[in-house]
């Protein structure tokens, strides 16, 4: 004989709600690293030729590693915009927003959109964590 199992209505009720709530498809999760992508957060973001998306790696409040995904800047003055990421590996997520840094000479768009899809990745995770 089998048992039929009976959920209280308002159990039901959650569950059916958190499945059709939408994926946040901005931010994932890897262990306990979250990983922002600003390939939709910084879409207005362009450095010289092209949007210059990234993904943040956010571990226990800091930035782990900052990666920069496909774009369509020219390949060797995107090798040297890159370098703006370095500079905020380690950084606290709560003063990522206000940091100074400075875009590479002869760069400078490209590095300066790299940086603000940071700052952008960064505050997105801030609001939605």
């Amino acid at each position: 004989m089998k048992k039929i199992v009976f959920l209280p209505a308002a159990l039901c009720a959650a569950l059916m709600l958190v499945s059709f709530m939408p994926k946040d498809e901005n931010i994932s999760y890897e262990g306990k690293t979250a990983v922002v992508t600003t390939e939709k957060i910084g879409s207005k973001i362009r450095g010289y030729k092209s949007k210059t998306p990234v993904k943040v790696y956010i571990q226990k409040g800091k930035i782990k590693k900052v990666e920069a995904l496909k774009n369509k800047e020219t390949p060797e003055f995107f090798a040297d915009a890159k370098a703006v990421l370095d500079k905020f590996i380690g950084a606290d997520v709560k003063k990522v927003e206000k940091m100074n840094v400075d875009a590479v000479s002869g760069a400078t768009f490209t590095s300066n959109a790299l940086i603000e899809n940071v700052k952008a990745g960064v505050k997105y995770y801030n609001e939605h964590k």
